[in-house]
């Protein structure tokens, strides 16, 4: 930290933005989500399946794991303090995910250049089986800030 309180390098700048998203992210924390780490370009969550979330399968409905997903995105590609938003996903759905089962999402930076940014999401269970992968794609909005500096 600067003396004036503020972060001086990029993974103070990534956990500043995550607190300031987590505390308005109401879906992420109505869905039990937590962020686990962050660091530039890169995040990591967990969600519990709950009742509420399975299908008529008994199965988490995948709409509930590329939201999980797609929340992990979020964090990784708005870690730099650039507003951020989604502009496009492929999301693989590569196995279920049952009541009980402790998810992990992973998000990494692939590339980034200008204003396009490009990550690759990863969800796993606890037994680190291979639940979802999804690319995400990018779109930075230049000038605006995530949190004041």
């Amino acid at each position: 930290m600067m003396e004036d309180g503020r972060p001086s390098n990029a993974q103070a700048i990534a956990e500043a933005v995550r607190d300031r998203m987590f505390a308005e992210d109401a879906a992420s924390r109505g869905l039990g989500m937590q962020v686990e780490a962050v660091g530039p370009g890169f995040s990591k969550l967990s969600m519990m399946v709950r009742p509420d979330m399975l299908n008529g399968f008994k199965t988490c409905h995948g709409g509930f794991i590329a939201t999980f997903a797609d929340s992990a995105f979020a964090f990784a590609c708005n870690s730099h303090n650039e507003v951020t938003v989604a502009s496009g996903v492929v999301v693989d759905f590569l196995a279920p995910a049952y009541e009980g089962d402790l998810l992990l999402a992973e998000c990494r930076e692939v590339a980034l250049t200008g204003r396009t940014g490009v990550y690759d999401i990863t969800v796993t269970n606890q037994h680190g089986k291979t639940v979802v992968v999804m690319r995400g794609r990018s779109h930075t909005m230049k000038g605006k800030s995530v949190v004041d500096l």
